[in-house]
Parts: C-alpha cells; structure tokens; sequence
C-alpha cells in the first residue's frame, strides 16, 4: 500500500482554464477592446489561469479574478448579482467588506459549467465595458465545449461602452 496521500482532481484542468484564457485574449483582440486581463478560476475559487494583455492597467488583474470570483461565492454571474442586488446598496456593502473587498456585481464574471451542468469554475475579464468583458468570456468558455451561465450575452453588448 502506497503511502502517498493523493489529492482529489482539481474541478477544471489547468489545460482547459489555459484554453479559455487564451480564448477569452483571443477574443478581446479581434472585438478590438482596450487591454484585458482574463482569469479561470476552479470551483473552489483557486487561481488555474491568468493572463494580461500589455498596457493593461494592474487594477484590472485584481477586478477580472473578482468578477469570477462573485460568480462562484453567489452561484451566479457576476451580471446576476449586479441585477438580483441592485436595489440593496447596504447589503452589497456588506458583502463587499465580509469577501475583503473581492465581491465586484458587475458584468465580466461566468460560470463555467460542464456537461452535467455543474459548476467546474468561473472566468472572470475586465479592461473594457463590463459587458463586453463578459461577452469575450462567454465566447472562449464555448469555444473550448463547456457552458456558461449566463448562456448569452447582455442585449446590445456590443454598443456598450
């Protein structure tokens, strides 16, 4: 019997969060958006995958893990929390200071589901119009087979600024 302690298997591989983050750069580059900056994160809202494009403001690396993290800490996207809280000023407060400021309720962060529709992770994205931000990473989590929540993108994402 092997005494190697053996450790369950991250909720998406670093390969497929690599994939989405190169997916959601990719996209952001042909829509022609002001810098990004794109994170996975796993289930259990760890860091898989990061990547900024140059010229980037470093405030953004920070707000595109928080988008997805708000995505993961509330079951929803980031978009959802935006609307579902939008009339409790207080209790977003609160929950901003109880995450230690990582809850962002704004457009940019999904959820990552896989084919049973369970969440394996979120992406997060943030340099442009929040809306946009989300519609590159709705676009790069499709491309590599998995679904995201929200399906689609905001109406009229690509007018926002």
């Amino acid at each position: 019997m092997s005494h190697e302690l053996h450790l369950l298997p991250a909720s998406i591989s670093l390969d497929i969060a690599e994939r989405i983050v190169d997916g959601a750069i990719a996209a952001a580059s042909r829509l022609g958006t002001a810098p990004m900056a794109a994170a996975v994160l796993d289930a259990g809202g760890h860091l898989v995958a990061f990547k900024r494009q140059d010229g980037v403001a470093f405030l953004r690396c920070d707000i595109a893990q928080a988008k997805a993290w708000t995505a993961l800490a509330m079951g929803t996207s980031s978009r959802g929390s935006r609307d579902r809280l939008a009339q409790r000023p207080t209790f977003q407060a609160a929950l901003s200071a109880l995450s230690q400021g990582r809850f962002i309720p704004v457009p940019g962060g999904v959820l990552i589901l896989g084919a049973d529709r369970c969440v394996v992770g979120a992406a997060g994205m943030s340099g442009d119009a929040s809306d946009k931000d989300e519609a590159c990473c709705i676009e790069a989590v499709r491309a590599v087979g998995l679904l995201s929540y929200p399906a689609e993108p905001a109406p009229g994402w690509e007018d926002a600024t």
